[in-house]
């Protein structure tokens, strides 16, 4: 069946023919993707072959206006919640696996993932990233489901998304019921005897159970998935256009893309059995998966982490990213540091939340904490309608104003309080609608006011 959703073949042949593009043709593959109707897998394949830099500055230019024509100036943030390191893998590149000896183990019980859900509250958070390792003594299906509980349960945090093994149908109806927005799930590669050789034992060993994960969670109801593979295990020029062939399989079969795509690049971790990448991906090319994602799949969501270096993040923000993570701590207890030293791997940006609202806003961008759509049924196929007719710029607009207001109100620091008014001040300024803006004004002000949770 796998065989169906990757056929190696036709990658190696795809990236074969595209050495042969000319100037020409990456141009009009790169004016041709602004009508934001995405790009074929040869088209795509072309595109990774550039190496020209005037070629590159018009595929980061298309980037940057394609983003902003479907999702404007918002980027959403996020921070993960680590609820084990438990793991009966043997991946090579994790300091998780199995066989790292020196990790000192930490499942959260119910009361710590409620401590560990308050401290990030208090960061300034609304979004979380459930993450654990794959246990099924510590890490089955009732652990995560307690997690979401319990997290809902200790305050204000208003949508989770779950990073977590592949489940059977049923488990992935339990899920979906404890209330998780994305499922979220990385092939790692996409290359079969790569993955054989990173991943030797364990139940992640079964590449087809992987990569089947994601029909399974939509059998069961769960509509947003999010994809990626860890740049560096393998040719990433094999491994984009992996991904890209694996989003157009599932559109093909479901009619949903994926909700996310994410970009890890592979960092050192703690007892990992390898202590570098088997195939680097330097910052300029990194760079340009961003940007040919952003062209490929427009309507999905591209996801940046704190692996990368404060340089690189800044860099990259410009190129399409819609989704970042923040202040992020890969150990269970991290962010209340009762246990920070059981880390999956190295953060590389270790900016809290708060300077990282202020970088954003200085590049022009909006903050958002918007958890709307989950909670007004705009998920799966419905929220691609959306993207796809770029009707959904307009309430992601909204809803990060609304959502950064609350944070300014609530958390920032002064130097971000200055910042983000301005970057506010000047989205309500480019709105054509006046009736519209008055609205917003008029929410603003409610929020000024005491009230929140204001959506749409």
């Amino acid at each position: 069946m796998s065989t169906a959703i990757i056929d190696e073949n036709q990658i190696n042949g795809l990236l074969n023919e595209a050495g042969n593009a000319t100037k020409e043709e990456i141009n009009a593959i790169v004016e041709k993707a602004k009508e934001c109707n995405g790009l074929s897998l040869g088209e795509a394949a072309k595109l990774l072959q550039i190496e020209d830099q005037s070629l590159l500055e018009n595929l980061f230019e298309a980037a940057r206006w394609i983003k902003h024509k479907i999702y404007g100036k918002r980027i959403v943030i996020f921070t993960p919640l680590y609820s084990s390191s438990a793991c009966s893998n043997n991946c090579l590149y994790c300091g998780f696996r199995a066989a790292n000896k020196e990790m000192e183990r930490k499942t959260l019980n119910l009361e710590e993932i409620r401590q560990e859900t308050r401290a990030i509250e208090k960061e300034g958070h609304k979004r979380i990233l459930l993450v654990c390792g794959e246990d099924r003594k510590n890490t089955d299906i009732d652990h995560i489901t307690g997690a979401v509980k319990a997290i809902y349960e200790a305050g204000d945090i208003r949508r989770i998304n779950v990073n977590a093994a592949p489940m059977s149908v049923a488990d992935f109806k339990k899920l979906k019921r404890a209330g998780i927005g994305t499922y979220q799930i990385f092939q790692e590669t996409y290359h079969r005897e790569s993955y054989k050789k990173m991943h030797p034992t364990g139940l992640k060993a079964d590449y087809d159970y992987r990569l089947t994960a994601v029909e399974r969670a939509l059998e069961a109801g769960i509509d947003d998935y999010g994809i990626g593979v860890l740049l560096g295990l393998y040719d990433y020029r094999f491994d984009v256009l992996a991904t890209l062939m694996h989003a157009e399989y599932m559109e093909k079969q479901y009619g949903i893309g994926p909700h996310t795509i994410s970009i890890p690049r592979l960092r050192p971790a703690p007892g990992a059995a390898i202590e570098k990448a088997p195939n680097p991906v330097s910052d300029q090319d990194f760079k340009k998966i961003t940007a040919i994602y952003r062209l490929a799949v427009p309507y999905t969501g591209i996801i940046l982490s704190t692996r990368e270096s404060e340089e690189v993040r800044n860099d990259v923000l410009n190129l399409g990213v819609s989704q970042i993570s923040a202040g992020s701590k890969t150990s269970p207890g991290g962010h209340d540091k009762k246990n920070a030293k059981a880390s999956q791997f190295e953060t590389s940006d270790e900016r809290s939340l708060d300077q990282m609202l202020t970088v954003i806003c200085k590049q022009g961008h909006l903050p958002s904490f918007c958890t709307a759509c989950y909670r007004t049924n705009r998920t799966g196929k419905a929220f691609m309608d959306l993207v796809k007719d770029i009707d959904i710029n307009d309430l992601c607009q909204l809803n990060a104003l609304l959502t950064f207001k609350e944070n300014l109100m609530d958390f920032a620091s002064e130097e971000t309080v200055d910042t983000g008014e301005i970057i506010i001040r000047e989205s309500l300024e480019e709105m054509a609608d006046p009736g519209a803006r008055a609205k917003i004004e008029a929410a603003l002000l409610a929020i000024e006011k005491g009230q929140r949770d204001l959506f749409r």
